[in-house]
């Protein structure tokens, strides 16, 4: 019989590949870490997707349902891979409770881990308890609870949003752009306006990214219909008076010192690698690209592919990466796997 496909990660890419796998009768092994599948969406309570507006609890729990319902895929939860041995079509995974998976190929689906703000000290976050991540007002608002300062539960009266944190940033050994943030906090402060009506938002940034066909749906409607204020800027730091947070900068555009009083400031956290990623590397033994993302092979060959012949890779686990195109690349994974089996299944 053939050997299923050894699926790492749970999240949308992980899900699609089961999916898209199951789909056209090929077993598969999904392993997670973590106890729940879903992957960041659901792990970290996600509000309204970007860019269907659905609730990730929906979209994320839908595929999540769906897999889970599948006799073609063996969910395993709690677990890592320790060791994977082999070759395509007889690899050997040894997973972290000590048993052991045959597979024919590998899909590495393992995602990316939050920026923590803790490493961007002089914008407040671990000093001021109404300084908090996108992350955090998703969960806000996913929960029910509504958009609130955290100190006291008051709803804020004027809202910061700072882009780039942890994006673009040299001093902290982050240089790259993570590509979704731009259009996330777009999102997110049409959300708070729509919670609250009397709430002033502010956006800090440096440039806009709303990529492709988000600059109408996000960047201009944010502006026109929710009067959401955007300033080019450059942040020095975020302190308090005792009684409002303190934004102090400098205003790109017309070269000025600006320092403005918030009731809540939102760092716009980036996309780190995994911090598994040099565990990852090495048991799968597959090549790092330089920021320490897992690396892809030949692109307009098989985008799937990772230095070693038999191991595929999709999602954010090789940069930063929106839901959608996660999800894409998954399927595409699935695919290549699929295709790698082929001269297995003519000797079979």
């Amino acid at each position: 019989m053939n050997q299923p496909i050894l699926i790492v990660g749970a999240g949308p890419a992980g899900l699609a590949a089961a999916h898209a796998l199951a789909r056209v009768g090929q077993r598969s092994v999904l392993v997670e870490k973590e106890d729940r599948l879903g992957g960041a969406p659901i792990l970290s309570g996600y509000a309204k997707l970007v860019p269907s507006g659905e609730w990730a609890r929906d979209a994320i729990g839908g595929m999540v349902q769906r897999v889970e319902s599948e006799t073609l895929v063996e969910v395993r939860k709690g677990v890592k891979v320790a060791a994977f041995d082999g070759a395509p079509g007889n690899f050997t995974a040894t997973l972290s409770d000590g048993t052991s998976v045959r597979a024919g190929a590998a899909i590495l689906t393992t995602g990316f881990t939050h920026f923590d703000s803790l490493n961007k000290p002089e914008w407040g976050f671990g000093t001021f308890p109404d300084v908090v991540t996108t992350t955090q007002v998703e969960q806000m608002i996913s929960s029910g609870q509504g958009v609130r300062c955290p100190s006291d539960g008051r709803k804020p009266k004027r809202v910061a949003i700072l882009l780039c944190v942890g994006s673009r940033d040299r001093q902290i050994g982050r240089e790259w752009c993570s590509k979704i943030c731009c259009t996330v906090s777009a999102n997110m402060a049409m959300e708070i306006r729509e919670e609250l009506p009397d709430c002033h938002v502010y956006i800090y940034y440096m440039d806009i990214r709303t990529f492709g066909l988000y600059e109408t749906k996000y960047y201009w409607k944010s502006q026109e219909e929710f009067k959401v204020k955007y300033i080019k800027a450059r942040i020095a730091e975020v302190t308090s008076d005792g009684d409002k947070l303190i934004v102090k900068g400098e205003d790109t555009l017309v070269k000025r010192p600006i320092t403005i009083p918030f009731d809540l400031v939102v760092h716009a956290i980036g996309m780190d690698p995994n911090v598994d990623n040099k565990s990852i590397s090495s048991v799968f033994g597959v090549d790092l690209e330089p920021h320490g993302y897992l690396g892809r092979g030949n692109f307009y060959g098989n985008t799937a592919e990772t230095s070693r012949a038999g191991v595929f890779v999709a999602g954010a686990a090789t940069g930063p990466e929106t839901i959608d195109d996660s999800i894409a690349q998954g399927s595409a994974a699935a695919l290549a796997a699929l295709g790698a089996l082929q001269p297995a299944r003519a000797s079979a």
